[in-house]
């Protein structure tokens, strides 16, 4: 009887009990942690089998040759397993098993992240022309999911077109830029960088900087805004060019330099000492490269400083202003004369009207005298 009973308590003891597992994920080449949990267990094994149905452990009997699995955690209430250096496949099912009657399982799902390779960019050549057109690829392959990539002009996001291959579990994606090259791209860095969830501390990012070559412009820039006999002048040829244009060239009027004693020419700069009245002239610098040449001009006129400090004030300036003021002035005397014109007829046909109304001569003359009068008074009123 009491053996009948601990029977039957045994069974419903094991009705209650039932394995817990969980899903795991972990990336390519890391370490996953399976772990079977039953509460109140009366001491009942429990087993861990892989997605082929291998046994792993059973209980803290290692079941399946492989060292890459091992023991962690072996007792009545849980086994936990540890699978180490995870490839892709190992992904799949696993099974944790009570052994009562009937026998209880919990499936736990293994997956595998595949990281993604560090990516690489293609069609990239040193130097470039301006004007090509060029087409810049960026490529990564190994990832499962599909990886992410980014592209970055500097610092700012720019959109590529994406491409995705399946190979196998994994994915190989690509992203490509087509871009117009000119002289501004020069210099300019662009960053391909992949994103995807195994990559948890840090993207994988390639980074590759433009060269572009482009004839040159150049310009001149002066030291003086009124070059005065007496004062030195430097002039100075800033030209971009890649490559650089060296050496550049001076020029007056079409010749050579007359002065080579007063008129220095140092790298780009050309200092012209103790000006004087011949020096007057179109000064032209020449830079060229393998891409072209560019030329500037400046023309350089030699003030008197006494002539200079003779001259006063704009003349032309404030004869402008006078003018301006005594339109204004004669605008205002029209306008007031017309306003005056209006009231002063007005006025007078006021005036008249009682003559008009008169049956006689008499009465209008009567009439004409009386509006004569209430005229002195709107005259004295008015002024």
């Amino acid at each position: 009887m009491y053996k009948s009973a601990a029977t039957k308590n045994k069974v419903r003891g094991s009705q209650g009990q039932f394995p817990v597992a969980q899903n795991v994920t972990v990336a390519e080449g890391g370490t996953a942690n399976m772990t079977c949990r039953v509460d109140h267990n009366d001491n009942t094994s429990l087993q861990w089998s892989n997605p082929a149905q291998q046994t792993l452990f059973f209980g803290d009997k290692k079941a399946l040759r492989d060292n890459r699995i091992e023991l962690v955690r072996a007792s009545s209430q849980e086994l936990t397993i540890s699978i180490g250096e995870v490839s892709l496949s190992d992904e799949g099912q696993y099974t944790c098993s009570l052994f009562t009657m009937p026998v209880k399982t919990a499936k736990a799902f293994l997956t595998v992240l595949g990281v993604p390779e560090k990516p690489e960019i293609a069609g990239f050549t040193k130097p470039v022309t301006e004007g090509d057109d060029i087409t810049l690829t960026c490529v990564t392959s190994g990832s499962k999911p599909a990886a992410d990539i980014r592209w970055y002009r500097n610092e700012k996001e720019i959109q590529g077109a994406k491409e995705v291959n399946a190979s196998g579990k994994t994915f190989t994606v690509r992203s490509t830029l087509q871009l117009k090259v000119d002289r501004n791209e020069d210099g300019v860095a662009y960053t391909c960088k992949v994103d995807h969830v195994s990559l948890t501390t840090s993207s994988h990012q390639v980074t590759e900087v433009l060269e572009v070559h482009y004839a040159p412009r150049v310009e001149i820039t002066h030291s003086l805004t009124f070059p005065q006999e007496g004062q030195y002048l430097k002039l100075e040829c800033v030209s971009k060019g890649n490559p650089l244009p060296e050496p550049v060239l001076w020029t007056k009027d079409g010749g050579e330099l007359p002065d080579i004693d007063r008129m220095i020419v140092e790298g780009r700069e050309l200092t012209i000492t103790s000006l004087n009245k011949t020096d007057n002239g179109t000064y032209r610098c020449e830079a060229s490269n393998h891409l072209g040449k560019s030329v500037a001009e400046y023309v350089l006129f030699v003030y008197d400083p006494n002539a200079l400090e003779q001259t006063g004030p704009d003349h032309a300036v404030i004869g402008g202003v006078v003018a301006v003021v005594v339109f204004i002035t004669l605008c205002l005397i029209i306008v007031l004369g017309r306003y005056l014109a209006r009231h002063k007829g007005t006025y007078l046909t006021h005036e008249a009207k009682g003559a008009e109304d008169a049956p006689d001569a008499d009465t209008a003359i009567i009439n004409a005298e009386g509006n004569q009068a209430h005229a002195e008074e709107k005259k004295e009123y008015f002024i």
